[in-house]
């Protein structure tokens, strides 16, 4: 016989060896895979269930806005030191609102989330905490929104997109729609208070101009943000416009059950292998 021949014949021998042990302790396996599985599903029912809902909005071009001529106006005039001029909104701009602790201190103080947020601890009937558990605070509330609100930015498409995961779905829905009407008006004042602060500053310079191509141009900067302040009041489609609406979803997202139960069954079978084989392990090196 050749040397190839009994390598070969001892690998057979070791496998056969490995299929033994399984045998022995088949039902090890069977009872270590049946208890973690039935575990796993028992508890993945005692989870709550999560929906997330979401909405996609972009942001208003140059070109749609009206900030397009002012910004012309601005090429020409060359600049007016101490004044800065509005222009369109930028995604980065949106994103960071929407990641702003400024924008979810509005939205909480506002619709009033924190019972919201903590309704586990909330006493519906009595309209107060419930006793012996403690009162969260306001950055307990500004963590939970970290967690269950996520905001990306599609570069591609030039869309971003809010999304909210709660255990209620017409509240997640809603927590989408609090977010985007606390941007356009936390937007839409900013504008407005820029374009009120821009104009009187200008008004200023109008009257120490006494060039009549200056002054001139700075009327036309004037009625620019007269027109941005008017627009900001408006509010709809001021910075963004929605994309895809939110709506209250049908389906959950967590806990994906099916799929615990078939990592569980995986895992446990892997686990009772390995156990199997460490337990022949040990009873060999005692017998020897």
């Amino acid at each position: 016989m050749s040397e190839q021949q009994i390598q070969q014949f001892d690998d057979e021998i070791n496998l056969l060896d490995y299929f033994e042990v399984i045998c022995k302790r088949k039902f090890l396996i069977i009872a270590l895979v049946f208890i973690t599985v039935l575990t796993t599903s028992v508890i993945s029912l005692f989870m709550t269930n999560i929906y997330q809902s979401t909405a996609v909005i972009t942001p208003i071009s140059s070109k749609e806005g009206s900030s397009g001529g002012l910004s012309a106006l601005a090429l020409q005039f060359g600049g007016i030191p101490g004044i800065s001029l509005p222009g369109s909104s930028s995604v980065s701009e949106i994103v960071n609102l929407l990641n702003s602790y400024i924008l979810r201190e509005k939205l909480i103080v506002k619709y009033n989330l924190m019972p919201v947020l903590f309704y586990e601890k909330w006493d519906s009937e009595k309209k107060d905490w419930k006793k012996g558990s403690d009162a969260p605070t306001f950055w307990n509330g500004l963590r939970m929104l970290n967690g269950i609100v996520k905001v990306n930015n599609n570069t591609k498409d030039n869309t971003i997109t809010i999304s909210v995961e709660f255990y209620d779905p017409e509240m997640a829905a809603k927590m989408v729609e609090y977010f985007l009407a606390a941007l356009t008006d936390h937007m839409s004042s900013e504008a407005k208070r820029v374009a009120m602060t821009n104009r009187k500053y200008l008004e200023e310079q109008l009257e120490k101009t006494a060039d009549p191509l200056i002054r001139q141009k700075i009327y036309n900067l004037i009625a620019t943000q007269i027109e941005t302040a008017m627009m900001s009041e408006v509010k709809e489609n001021f910075a963004f416009k929605v994309i895809d609406p939110t709506r209250a979803p049908d389906k959950r997202i967590k806990p994906k059950r099916s799929q615990m139960a078939i990592i569980s069954f995986m895992v446990s079978l892997f686990a009772g292998i390995f156990l199997s084989f460490f337990i022949e392990y040990i009873e060999k090196a005692k017998r020897k």
